[in-house]
């Protein structure tokens, strides 16, 4: 997680936090259970082109099966909460009870939006993230069945496509999203689609 970071101890609105979107950075906790939380600035971002998004065959092959119903900003808090749980790929994470909050809050001023995968009436995978004019910057993902969380992001890709945005940033490199033409970006100052009015 190679970057530029710092802590930030005044209580942080969600202006402040779109703002902090707006010039490249984001925020993150040590634990779950760390109250605090400091600022990101990666020294290389994760970029996802949308105009070259890769699904494999068999995704694609999954995908047509419908192994799930997809739905759009249903249950955004449980998503972030089923994100912030202990996997075993991921024994703690970065989202404590202040970031729950912060995006709780975007989520009700339509800045923060997730992705839902439901089995019948359980939710099984899902993602969300931050959409600031025609850019959306992916924050985290869960999966509690195989591909839930990838067949989310090529709904969400979609969508993103159908609505005139310019820009999916997912922060960090990651081996799980390579696999979708991931390409990275040095530092920058957020570009102009950030201005842009929200979808």
């Amino acid at each position: 997680m190679a970057g530029r970071r710092g802590r930030y101890y005044p209580a942080i609105t969600p202006e402040i936090l779109l703002r902090a979107y707006s010039i490249g950075l984001f925020p993150m906790a040590e634990s779950a259970d760390d109250p605090e939380i400091f600022w990101v600035e990666p020294e290389l971002r994760g970029i996802i082109p949308l105009d070259d998004f890769h699904v494999s065959k068999s995704l694609r092959k999954t995908i047509r099966q419908k192994p799930f119903d997809i739905r759009f900003d249903t249950a955004f808090c449980d998503v972030i909460a089923l994100c912030a749980e202990p996997a075993d790929d991921r024994p703690s994470t970065w989202i404590n009870g202040t970031i729950r909050q912060l995006y709780a809050e975007l989520h009700r001023l339509g800045h923060a939006h997730s992705v839902e995968a439901f089995e019948g009436d359980e939710l099984v995978g899902g993602l969300y993230g931050v959409s600031l004019g025609a850019a959306f910057f992916g924050e985290s993902m869960f999966s509690r069945r195989t591909n839930a969380s990838k067949i989310c992001l090529v709904h969400l890709v979609e969508h993103l496509r159908e609505n005139g945005f310019t820009l999916l940033d997912t922060q960090f490199t990651t081996e799980h999203l390579k696999t979708f033409a991931r390409s990275t970006s040095p530092r920058m100052t957020m570009p102009s689609c950030c201005t842009k009015p929200s979808r």
